[in-house]
């Protein structure tokens, strides 16, 4: 039984850590991420998650949003919005409101959904977890703007 709690344990910080790694470059606020996009002439990539209980969503943001590879192309290429909904983190209530806001604006009925967006917040692309990791991301995410090199 305490090995269990200790391997859980284990397991939970080192989610916790992929997740706030993959934290740090990503903003939380639609209307800065535009106010960036539009000042840097870059889309926006929105990561609609549930970060602490969507299995998906947690898998894409270890294998992919927190890798070197996709922040470095990130940011030099995207404006990184996070939209939560986590279940066990607190929230500010006006965040909450925001992303529920934004989640009916663009019809995000699951979790993980990635929204490309331009600086006026349109929609340029719809998708999700992707197999394949950070490298296969970044191209997926080149082809997507139409900046494949």
């Amino acid at each position: 039984m305490m090995k269990r709690v200790l391997i859980l344990t284990v397991m939970l910080l080192g989610l916790a850590s992929s997740t706030a790694m993959a934290g740090d470059k990503w903003l939380t606020d639609f209307d800065k991420a535009k106010e960036v996009a539009k000042k840097k002439n870059l889309p926006i990539l929105a990561d609609f998650t549930g970060s602490d209980w969507c299995g998906w969503c947690i898998k894409l943001d270890k294998e992919v949003f927190a890798k070197k590879e996709f922040l470095k192309y990130a940011e030099k290429n995207l404006v990184l919005l996070l939209v939560d909904f986590p279940r066990k983190k607190a929230q500010a209530g006006a965040v909450k409101k925001r992303n529920q806001e934004l989640a009916e604006k663009y019809n995000v009925r699951g979790f993980p959904t990635v929204l490309l967006l331009d600086s006026e917040g349109k929609v340029l692309a719809r998708t999700g977890y992707q197999k394949g990791g950070a490298g296969a991301y970044v191209k997926h995410v080149k082809k997507l703007v139409g900046k494949q090199k």
